[in-house]
C-alpha cells in the first residue's frame, strides 16, 4: 500500500467520526427550528426562515471554508466552520431563554456554518482518491453522518425535557446538542486530520505533472470550456435536488404539528428522512462510479418526483405515509448529491478545486434558502401538498439537463 493510499483511509476515519458528530449537531436543529421560530414569533408563514437563515448562513461559510482551504487546506477551513456552527447553535439556545427574534435570527445565521462544514467535508474525502473510486469515498464520508443524524431528531424531545429542567425552553434543547457536537467536531479535526489530504493531493498530482510533461503523446488537461461545463451540470443536479428537499423537509415538522403529532412523531419521520439522505451512501457511491453519474441524476429526479406526489397524497394524521414520502425525499437528494459531487470533482483541476467546490455549495446554499423562505408561504397561503407536488415537479427539471449533456459529451467525444 503506498503511502498516498494509507494517507487517504487516515482521512477517511477522521472524517467518518466528524461526520457522525457533525450530523447530531445538524439533525437535532433541523427537527425544531421551524417549531421554535413558529413559537416566538406566532406565525406559520414565516416557520421557513430559521431554515431559510442558517442556509443563507452556510453559503456564507461555503465561500469562507472554501477560501481557506484552498489556501491553508482542508484542516483548517472544515475545523473553524464547525466552531462558528457551535457557536450559533449557544445563540439559538441563548435567543430562545431571553426570547429574542433578532438574536435568533443572527444565531441561525452562524448555525448554518455547520451545515456548510458537514457538506463540504464530502471533497476532502475525495481529495485523494482515484478517480474510479471517487463517488464511494465520497459516499463514505455522507453515510458516516447516518449516525449522529438519525440520532439527534430521535433526542429532540428527551433533549428538550433536560432543557426545560435547566431552565431552557423545550424547544430549544435539541440545540444545546448542536453546540457541543459541533465544537467537538471542531477538535477532532484539528487536532488528527494530519497530513492535511488536500495539500498532500497537490504534492502529488505535482510530481505526477513533471513525470508525464516529457512524455510524448500524454493526455492534456481539460479545457476551460470543459471544466466550466462540468461544474455547470454537477451545480445543476445538486442545486435542484437541494430545492426541493429542503422545502418540503422544512414544513414537514409544521404539516404534522397541525394534524396533532408531537415533537417525538416529527422527530422519528425527520430521523428516518436523514437516514435515508445519508445511509444509502456506500450504494449510491458504488451506482455513480458504475452506472454513471448521468443516470445516477436522472434516477434522483425520479425519486423525488415520488417523494413529492406521496407527500402531497398522504393524509396528514398517517405518520407511516409521511414516513415513507420523507425517506423517498432523502434517498432523491443522496443520488443527486453524490452523482452532482462526482461530476464537478471530475472536472475540476486541484489548482482551483477546494476553491470552486466553495462557490458551487453557495449556489447551492443560496437554492435552499430560497426554497425554504417560500416554502412557508407557499404552506400559508396555499397547502402543504400544493408545496410538495410543486417541488417533485421542479425535480423533473433535472433529467433533460443532465441527459443533453451527456448526449453533447459522446457526440463530441
Amino acid at each position: 500500500m503506498t503511502s498516498t493510499e494509507e494517507l487517504q483511509r487516515r482521512t477517511l476515519r477522521v472524517l467518518v467520526a466528524t461526520q457522525v458528530l457533525s450530523g447530531a449537531g445538524l439533525a437535532a436543529g433541523i427537527t425544531v427550528g421551524a417549531l421554535l421560530a413558529q413559537e416566538m414569533l406566532g406565525s406559520t408563514g414565516l416557520a421557513g426562515l430559521p431554515s431559510a437563515l442558517f442556509t443563507a448562513g452556510s453559503a456564507v461559510t461555503a465561500v469562507a471554508v472554501g477560501r481557506i482551504s484552498q489556501s491553508r487546506g482542508r484542516r483548517p477551513g472544515l475545523a473553524t466552520g464547525y466552531a462558528v456552527g457551535s457557536l450559533g447553535s449557544a445563540g439559538v439556545v441563548l435567543a430562545a431563554v431571553v426570547d429574542s427574534p433578532v438574536l435568533l435570527f443572527f444565531a441561525l445565521f452562524l448555525y448554518g456554518a455547520g451545515s456548510a462544514t458537514n457538506l463540504q467535508a464530502r471533497y476532502a474525502g475525495a481529495d485523494l482518491a482515484d478517480p474510479g473510486h471517487r463517488a464511494r469515498a465520497i459516499s463514505t464520508v455522507l453515510v458516516a453522518t447516518t449516525l449522529g443524524g438519525v440520532a439527534g431528531p430521535m433526542v429532540a424531545s428527551p433533549s428538550g425535557q433536560l432543557a426545560h429542567h435547566v431552565g431552557v425552553p423545550h424547544l430549544a434543547g435539541p440545540f444545546l446538542l448542536s453546540t457541543v457536537a459541533y465544537a467537538a467536531g471542531a477538535v477532532v479535526l484539528a487536532t488528527w486530520l494530519r497530513p492535511d489530504p488536500l495539500l498532500h493531493a497537490r504534492e502529488v498530482e505535482a510530481g505526477r505533472v513533471a513525470a508525464t510533461a516529457a512524455t510524448p503523446g500524454a493526455v492534456p488537461e481539460p479545457g476551460p470550456h470543459e471544466v466550466g461545463h462540468g461544474v455547470a451540470v454537477g451545480a445543476v443536479v445538486m442545486v435542484l435536488t437541494q430545492i426541493v428537499m429542503v422545502a418540503i423537509m422544512t414544513m414537514t415538522p409544521v404539516h404534522m404539528q397541525e394534524h396533532g403529532h408531537g415533537t417525538g412523531a416529527s422527530g422519528f419521520v425527520i430521523g428516518l428522512h436523514v437516514a435515508a439522505m445519508f445511509l444509502p451512501s456506500p450504494l449510491t457511491g458504488r451506482l455513480v462510479d458504475r452506472v454513471g453519474r448521468t443516470r445516477m441524476a436522472v434516477a434522483s429526479a425520479v425519486t423525488l418526483l415520488m417523494a413529492g406526489a406521496l407527500a402531497a397524497w398522504a393524509p396528514g394524521d398517517s405518520v407511516g405515509l409521511l414516513a415513507v414520502a420523507l425517506v423517498l425525499l432523502g434517498l432523491g437528494w443522496n443520488f443527486g448529491l453524490v452523482a452532482g459531487t462526482a461530476i464537478i470533482t471530475d472536472a475540476v483541476p486541484l489548482a482551483t478545486r477546494a476553491r470552486t467546490q466553495g462557490l458551487v455549495d453557495v449556489s447551492i446554499a443560496i437554492a435552499g434558502a430560497g426554497g425554504s423562505l417560500a416554502s412557508g408561504f407557499v404552506v400559508d397561503v396555499s397547502s402543504y401538498s400544493a408545496l410538495s407536488l410543486a417541488g417533485g415537479m421542479l425535480a423533473v427539471a433535472i433529467i433533460p439537463a443532465t441527459v443533453a449533456s451527456s448526449t453533447a459529451r459522446s457526440r463530441s467525444a
